[in-house]
Formats: C-alpha cells, sequence, structure tokens
C-alpha cells in the first residue's frame, strides 16, 4: 500500500512540475514579454501606448491652462475681430474638446485617432484666424485663435509617437501658424522654434517613462516566478525527492533487480535537485555577482548542471555564464545530443562537460572515455540518411554562427568542442 502511494505522489508532484515549469518557465516568459514589443523576442522601435497611461492625465491639466491662455488673450482682441461670434465659437469647439479629451483619452486604443483629430483641430483654429480677424490678422505679433492652444496636440502626438511624433507634428503646426500672417515675425519663428523644442524633449520624455514601465513590469513578473519557484522547490523537496531518497534506500538495502531501480532513483533524484537549486537561484536572466539581471538571458552554466548524474560529470566557473536565452537553449541541446551519442554508441563510458566563458564567446568541451567513433562512421551515418550529429550538433551550432570540432580516437574516446559566440540578446553582433 505504501509503494502503491509512493507512486501517486511522484507522479503527482511531475503533473505538477509540468505545469508550474510551463506557466513559469523563465525564458517563455521574457520571450513572452518581447514579443509584445517584437515577433522574436527583440525590443521593437515601435512604441507600446498602454506604457505610457501616466502621462495622458499631466496632459489633460497642461491642455486646460493652454485653453484658458488662448480664451483670454482671444477676449482681450475680440472688440477688434470681424467675426467675433466664430471666435467664441471655435474657442467653444476647443473647449469641448479640452473638457470630454480626457475621458476618451483613457482607451489606448482610440489614441491614435484621438490624437490625429486633435491636430486637425489645431490646424483647423489656425486656418480660420484670417477669416475670423479680419484685418486683424495682418499684425505680425497678433494672436491666433487657438494660440498657444496648439502645443496640446504636439504633446500629444510626442506622448504617442515619442520624439519623431512631437517633431512632424510640431512642424506642421508651426509651418502652419507661421502661414496665417501676412509678415511672419521674430517672435513667430522663435515661438515655432520652442514648440519644436518642446515636441522633442516631451517624445523624450515619454520614451523614458515607457521603458521605466517595461522595466517594472518585467521585474513584477520575475519577482512573481521566483516566488513561485520557491513554492515549488519546497513541494518537490517534501515529495518527490524524499520518495526517490526512500527508493533509493530501500533498493540498495533489497538487492538484486532492485538495486538497479536504486541506481535510477538516484540519478533522477540528483537531476531534479539540480533542477530545482537552478529555478531557486534563478537562473533565468541572472547576471555575474553585482550586474543587474539582463532580461532574456540565461545561465549556461546552471543549465548544464542539469546533466550531472552517475556517468556524467559537469565542471563550469563558479559565476553565472549568460547567454541569450534562444542561444544558450540550443548549445544545451547540442550537448544534450552528444551525451546521448555517448549513452548509445558507448555504453558504460563516463562522460565529461566542461564550460569556458572566453568573455567574447563561450567554449564547450563534451567528452568520455570509451571506444571513439570509427573513422567512416559519421559519413557513413550522413550517406544514409541518418543525420543526428550533423543535425543535433554541427547544424545548431552553425545556426548560432559557432563551430562543432570533433576529437576522437580508440585511445583517448571522443570530445566535442562546441564555440559560441555571445551576442546580444537581439541576436544582432555581439554583446559590449
Amino acid at each position: 500500500m505504501r509503494w502503491s502511494v509512493m507512486r501517486t505522489n511522484l507522479a503527482d508532484g511531475a503533473a505538477r512540475s509540468i505545469r508550474v515549469a510551463t506557466r513559469f518557465d523563465p525564458g517563455t516568459t521574457t520571450r513572452s514579454r518581447a514579443s509584445g514589443c517584437g515577433d522574436d523576442g527583440r525590443a521593437s522601435a515601435s512604441p507600446r501606448p498602454e506604457d505610457t497611461g501616466i502621462l495622458w492625465p499631466a496632459l489633460g491639466v497642461a491642455r486646460s491652462v493652454l485653453l484658458g491662455y488662448a480664451v483670454v488673450v482671444n477676449a482681450l482682441h475680440v472688440q477688434d475681430y470681424r467675426h467675433p461670434l466664430a471666435a467664441g465659437a471655435v474657442l467653444g469647439v476647443l473647449a469641448t474638446w479640452t473638457l470630454v479629451a480626457p475621458r476618451l483619452y483613457r482607451v489606448a486604443a482610440r489614441r491614435p485617432r484621438l490624437v490625429v483629430t486633435e491636430l486637425a483641430l489645431a490646424v483647423a483654429a489656425l486656418l480660420l484666424t484670417p477669416w475670423v480677424q479680419g484685418a486683424t490678422a495682418a499684425d505680425p505679433d497678433a494672436p491666433t485663435l487657438a494660440s498657444f492652444w496648439i502645443a496640446a496636440p504636439v504633446l500629444a502626438c510626442a506622448v504617442q509617437w515619442a520624439w519623431r511624433g512631437g517633431l512632424a507634428s510640431a512642424l506642421v503646426v508651426g509651418g502652419v501658424d507661421l502661414s496665417v500672417h501676412a509678415v511672419p515675425s521674430g517672435s513667430g519663428t522663435g515661438y515655432v522654434f520652442l514648440l519644436v523644442l518642446t515636441g522633442l524633449v516631451a517624445g523624450y520624455a515619454a520614451a523614458l517613462v515607457r521603458a521605466g514601465t517595461r522595466e517594472r513590469t518585467e521585474a513584477a513578473a520575475v519577482q512573481a516566478a521566483a516566488a513561485e519557484r520557491e513554492r515549488l522547490a519546497r513541494a518537490v523537496h517534501d515529495g518527490v525527492l524524499q520518495s526517490l531518497a526512500y527508493v533509493q534506500r530501500r533498493g540498495a538495502e533489497i538487492g538484486g533487480p532492485a538495486a538497479e531501480l536504486a541506481e535510477l532513483a538516484r540519478d533522477q533524484e540528483e537531476a531534479l535537485r539540480g533542477l530545482v537549486q537552478d529555478h531557486v537561484d534563478g537562473s533565468v536572466s541572472r547576471a555575474a555577482p553585482g550586474a543587474p539581471p539582463t532580461a532574456g538571458t540565461r545561465d549556461v552554466a546552471a543549465m548544464l548542471h542539469r546533466h550531472t548524474g552517475r556517468a556524467v560529470s559537469v565542471a563550469t566557473p563558479a559565476s553565472p555564464v549568460p547567454l541569450p536565452g534562444a542561444d544558450a537553449e540550443e548549445l544545451v541541446a547540442a550537448v544534450a545530443a552528444a551525451l546521448d551519442n555517448t549513452a548509445r554508441h558507448a555504453g558504460g563510458a563516463s562522460a565529461y562537460v566542461l564550460l569556458e566563458d572566453t568573455g567574447d564567446g563561450v567554449v564547450v568541451s563534451v567528452g568520455d572515455d570509451g571506444p571513439g567513433i570509427p573513422a567512416g562512421r559519421l559519413d557513413e551515418a550522413a550517406a544514409a540518411g541518418r543525420m543526428g550529429v550533423t543535425g543535433s550538433i554541427v547544424g545548431r551550432l552553425a545556426a548560432l554562427g559557432g563551430t562543432a570540432e570533433l576529437t576522437t580516437s580508440t585511445s583517448t574516446g571522443t570530445e566535442w568542442e562546441l564555440r559560441v559566440p555571445r551576442r546580444t540578446v537581439a541576436g544582432r553582433g555581439r554583446a559590449p
């Protein structure tokens, strides 16, 4: 009855591990976040409006202040206007927009259309100025109907599309503002310059806010994943690992066929302990000691230690060896293919894995003390359509821009030397 309960606990623990690892696998989590920015995990150059939600209420306050100034300066000159009622109507439209815009801008999906609409209102108010003001519009120092309110759509474009949007909208609005005056004044030209500068600075500030929001979101996700890993580690330690230790101890005591089961339980216990420790330590997105974590990287050293077993020894540097997540997975998969090849064709041989960090790249040596690979065996396998070594090892390293060199003999066994250049997380060039 105890053995039946033990097997149930093992099955339940494995199922629980699989579900949690699938949900909180750090490599997957990182790519999922990055995929919101780009299709392949790269940080996209296009801004995400939802990251700047904190700026839109502030923009509403600025819009109200700018409207108040426009109302005051037009009230001081309205007696000289040809169509004073039309001036009131234009300011009424701007005031209505100023009141309803904060509520409309709450929905991120609407913002691009709303920003274009606001820009169109500013341009329309500028174009109506000569007709409404009449002879007053000929005065180079006369205010336009929109006055400083035209800065509101420039700020909105800057928040929505960063500095490019701020610059483009400032040039459009500033050009229209200069065109409505028969003789542009020096103060008008200076105002347009300040408008362009405002668009650039506001756009840059919005980009900083967007980056900060993303970093806080990623940090919160990593913290939540780490907490779940710790909970999982406790559950595994209390259930699965204790059960494996019991199987190992009882199998060794019983002897005979049960001894083989005890050896298998020991190997699985060591592998599972390494996996749990890897997750508890937070190997994913972990950087060198004293350095901030880098999103999208994985610690190759911790990943390789998962393959430690009775017949496999793994030696790595004491500090983490980070690589971009996809590169690390492919490199470790190539190592796993080499170890599997040893297990299948050199049964009983001991294998080793040696990891070196060269700064601009990573070198992994995978070897064994088996009989080696007979001359011509790989060529025969390739001719027969069996592309295991070529596809699983050589092909993977070639895709990463690295190399895979094989040294084999009947006296020294087989050794693979896998070299991978250290690239940026986006996969463009080398890391600094």
